[in-house]
């Protein structure tokens, strides 16, 4: 009991914010289903540490890749073949599912994607893509909390989910929000639980029913035989996180916006190609969107989970068998409403001349575009709403249509 009780005592914080955020859960207005009987979902998915986009759908058919890439560069031959999407694209042979998304038309990527800012830190190209300004430093609140704000008002009215310790900057603002975590007791089982309930019934109220309201939402979450395992590794984090969310957002009161955040994307050294730890990371990504697609059920039919990054890679591998920051990558859409089997790119070449300074593949598509046309077309935002209030100062980032089926 004693190494129980200080597990608890340690993880009280962690405790009282996810009873408090499940004891908010009734006064954060939903959606209602609108009158075409649609209910849409939107999740959005950020990639913190910049992913190799050239590494993850690979454009084979360009001549100037393999000898840019080298040793990491996908092959739709040999051991480890990449999946070929079109006659000049390719995906990442450790993403089957999101292979099979595409072949079923609910899944679509854009390639040579980049928000407006142009440098190389982490911190400010983060700032940029989760606040919608079009640079660094005003970082009050994100741009998908300020999409719930612009929601039109009557059936399309709802709070969001912010998945992880702390809420994500894309979804911090004035509009609701519910936070959610998964909490685990090391080697506590329902009963030892539940006996820790009626203790601090006594000694501690506040406690005791932050403990209670945090372990009925893990539950919902998880369920009994899918809890999160204690020192689990970060590629089974990454479907344990996005199982817990689809089940929230499934219910018919939960949220129908969530925004969460997968670490460890800064692959500098040691990529690796077909195989390796960028193959790692993508196996975990591809999990979670099954995840996604199997705990929203019938609700992944009006679902569409958006991938981003802040920024891509070079071009050109560097000597130690990674890829340096660098400027266009891609943005992935997967989900039952998307308008898949594509990729659209407005391909620049990878002709040295062609480089963004010679060393990043050029961007020639604005990734606000690809937020604004799901806003549009799938929640139903005004594009005077997504160019003044979501994406100040954007009015020349057009949205791009036709995303949502």
């Amino acid at each position: 009991m004693d190494q129980i009780t200080t597990s608890l005592l340690t993880s009280r914080r962690h405790l009282l914010l996810a009873g408090a955020s499940f004891a908010a859960w009734a006064y954060v207005p939903k959606f209602a289903r609108a009158a075409d009987q649609r209910d849409p979902r939107l999740i959005v998915v950020i990639l913190r540490g910049a992913l190799d986009g050239l590494a993850t759908v690979a454009p084979v058919g360009d001549p100037d890749y393999a000898g840019l890439h080298g040793a990491i560069a996908l092959t739709t031959a040999g051991p480890n073949p990449a999946l070929p999407l079109d006659s000049f694209f390719a995906l990442h042979p450790s993403m089957p599912e999101f292979a099979r998304m595409y072949r079923d038309k609910q899944a679509a990527i854009v390639h040579a994607v980049a928000t407006s800012y142009r440098e190389r830190s982490h911190f400010d190209g983060q700032d940029v893509l989760e606040s919608g300004f079009a640079g660094p430093g005003r970082v009050q609140s994100g741009w998908l909390n300020r999409a719930l704000e612009a929601l039109p008002r009557g059936p399309r009215i709802a709070g969001a989910l912010a998945v992880g310790p702390t809420a994500p900057l894309v979804l911090r603002g004035a509009a609701p929000t519910v936070g959610w975590a998964p909490v685990t007791l090391p080697q506590a089982d329902d009963d030892t639980a539940m006996r820790l309930v009626d203790l601090y019934a006594h000694r501690d109220p506040m406690l005791a029913a932050a403990l209670s309201q945090g372990l009925k939402l893990e539950k919902v979450a998880f369920g009994d035989d899918m809890k999160p395992k204690p020192g689990g590794n970060q590629i089974a984090a990454m479907r344990q996180v996005a199982r817990g969310a689809a089940k929230l957002m499934a219910a018919d009161d939960g949220p129908r916006i969530a925004a969460l955040a997968f670490d460890g994307w800064d692959t500098h050294a040691n990529e690796g190609g077909a195989v390796g730890r960028l193959a790692q990371l993508l196996s975990g990504l591809d999990g979670a969107l099954a995840e996604f697609e199997s705990g929203l059920g019938a609700r992944w039919r009006d679902t569409v989970v958006v991938v981003a990054t802040e920024f891509g890679r070079t071009a050109k591998i560097n000597g130690t068998q990674g890829t340096d920051h660098g400027t266009g990558t891609i943005a992935l859409l997967a989900g039952g409403a998307v308008k898949g089997g594509r990729v659209i790119a407005d391909w620049p070449t990878l002709k040295m001349a062609s480089l963004y300074q010679g060393r990043d593949l050029a961007p020639t598509t604005d990734l606000r575009a690809v937020f604004k046309g799901v806003l549009a077309d799938h929640l139903g935002l005004s594009e005077r709403a997504l160019a003044e209030t979501v994406f100040p100062e954007s009015i020349a980032v057009k949205p791009i249509k036709g995303l949502v089926a």
